[in-house]
Order: C-alpha cells, then sequence, then structure tokens
C-alpha cells in the first residue's frame, strides 16, 4: 500500500484532526510559551504549503514548508502514532524537499523539541544538521534547530 503525500487544506477534516493531535502532544510536553505550532489559518496562508501523507483513504501525518524568501522553515511535521515507522516521515520529507526545490530555496531550516529523538533521527537521515537560532527564534532549554543546504 502506498504513502502518496498531496497538498491540502489545513482547515479540512484531515488536517484538523492531524494539526490537533500535533499540539495536543507538544502540549503535554512543553508549556505554551516553548511551542511554536502555527495554527491552521496560519498553515493557510499563501507562503505556506500544507501536506497530508495518505494511505488509502487514511490521513497518517501532515507538514507544511514556510516560504520565508531567503529559506523555507518546516512546520507541523507529525505523523500519527500508530503510522510511525511505515515510512510517513520519509514521504514527507522527500516532498518538502522536492516543494522547497520548486520554490527555488537553497536552505531548509527548523525548530523541533530537545527530546523528539525520533523527529532528530528523521531530521538527520534527511541531510539535517544541528545549527543554531534562526528567524525569530531565541536559543530555548526545548529548542533544538537543525538546517539542510539543498
Amino acid at each position: 500500500m502506498m504513502i502518496t503525500v498531496d497538498l491540502a487544506d489545513p482547515r479540512s477534516a484531515e488536517g484538523l484532526a492531524l494539526l490537533n493531535a500535533s499540539h495536543a502532544f507538544l502540549m503535554s510536553r512543553y508549556a505554551p510559551e516553548h511551542s511554536f505550532a502555527l495554527n491552521p489559518n496560519q498553515l493557510a496562508e499563501p507562503h505556506v504549503s500544507f501536506f497530508i501523507a495518505d494511505r488509502n483513504g487514511e490521513a497518517l501525518g501532515c507538514a507544511a514548508l514556510s516560504n520565508k524568501a531567503t529559506y523555507g522553515e518546516i512546520k507541523s511535521m507529525f505523523v500519527h502514532p500508530d503510522a510511525r515507522g511505515s515510512g510517513t516521515g520519509a514521504a514527507l520529507m522527500q516532498t518538502l524537499e522536492d516543494e522547497a526545490r520548486t520554490q527555488g530555496l537553497t536552505l531548509m531550516q527548523l525548530e523541533t523539541g530537545n527530546d523528539l529523538y525520533d523527529a532528530h533521527r528523521l531530521y538527520q537521515r534527511h541531510g539535517f544538521a544541528v545549527c543554531g537560532p534562526f528567524g525569530d527564534y531565541a536559543e530555548g532549554p526545548h529548542s533544538v534547530f537543525m538546517e539542510k543546504r539543498l
């Protein structure tokens, strides 16, 4: 059964279900001031490409690429716990990289939680390396910053 990844509306039923699960997970681990998740309306802005990974009509995960003009920022990367280890994260990462290249971006960056080790491994497998804060981020107790040059 093949995983497909397509542009989607973060305000769709599938998008909202994935984002609500993602936000609930983050809020269970980090105080609100240490969570940088975007809401569905922010993820629907014109400079953001939001994707949903699907297998046989079941939404497995989501991710977004926010075009910051000089780099693309990965936002809202989430794979449903039942789909972890299925290749969903890899499919989303490849789609984000393809989209960044299509948009002419030469750098991708992200912020993730310091104890989200599975996410760290996924990003490292896709060529991301730890870097310092970027954009409006500041060094924080729960943040890990990563980047990849394309």
